[in-house]
């Protein structure tokens, strides 16, 4: 089917298209990062939004749309692709939840560095096990699944058929929960040393008095859970492994419920 790309109809077809899209880059991880220049992102959306057109044409709107329905529609797409990125946010936000709790409990609650994923301060420890979780995902070249997501949302979720009526936001909210339940689980091990070793310490104060626990406390936490840490990272890997994995099924679920 020939498109006329100077049709209004088409321009704004190809908005509608762009929209989805650019808000489903600009909150998927890595390439929804502030270090990335806007006008990258804007640019990738929009080479994107050409490459793919010409086959989603047939399911885009094909008259002219009146400045409310338009804007509507625009805000609709825009929705749809948040409530995808905010779904693979959540696996990051549950593993810098963790690393939190670690960094905190291990006694560097005051080492914050930087984060430039979300242009603000972080724990040292949350930040570490971000960008590990960046190289798992993009090691898995999780990236490309999104070029597949937009392709497939078309075609379970046409432009101006959302509808939250449905268990999208019951699924979300879910979703949510469980990312907890997956912070709790990457920081388990670490807390469970770092339980057991101040019951030492405790005891340890109880039969010297003299000892300055408190002080001892610090080397002696730190240490042991970066030994853990670095022990239990290959059980990490595994865990963001199989969490990436589910991604296309927990993309498509939410789609199918919108």
């Amino acid at each position: 089917m020939r498109i006329e790309l100077f049709e209004i109809g088409s321009i704004q077809g190809f908005l509608v298209c762009a929209t989805r899209i650019a808000s489903l880059i600009g909150t998927m991880p890595v390439f929804g990062s502030p270090q990335i220049p806007i006008r990258m992102r804007i640019g990738l959306a929009l080479a994107v939004a050409l490459a793919i057109f010409p086959v989603l044409a047939p399911g885009l709107p094909t008259g002219p749309l009146p400045p409310f329905g338009l804007s509507l529609l625009v805000a609709q797409e825009s929705l749809v692709g948040l409530m995808i990125g905010f779904v693979a946010r959540l696996v990051f936000s549950a593993v810098e939840l963790g690393g939190s709790v670690i960094g905190y409990q291990m006694g560097f609650a005051a080492a914050n560095v930087l984060d430039p994923q979300n242009q603000q301060q972080s724990p040292l420890i949350a930040q570490f096990q971000n960008v590990l979780a960046l190289l798992i995902f993009l090691a898995l070249d999780m990236h490309h699944l999104f070029l597949r997501v937009i392709a497939d949302s078309y075609r379970l979720l046409p432009a101006g058929t959302l509808s939250l009526g449905g268990g999208a936001v019951p699924f979300m909210i879910n979703l949510t929960g469980a990312m907890f339940s997956l912070a709790i689980r990457f920081s388990a091990p670490v807390l469970t040393v770092l339980l057991l070793s101040g019951l030492v310490l405790g005891l340890m104060a109880r039969v010297f008095p003299q000892l300055n626990v408190f002080m001892l406390s610090f080397p002696v936490n730190i240490g042991m859970a970066l030994v853990v840490m670095g022990l239990t990272m290959h059980l990490m890997a595994q865990m963001l492994t199989v969490e990436f994995a589910a991604l296309q099924n927990r993309f498509l679920q939410l789609l199918s419920l919108l």
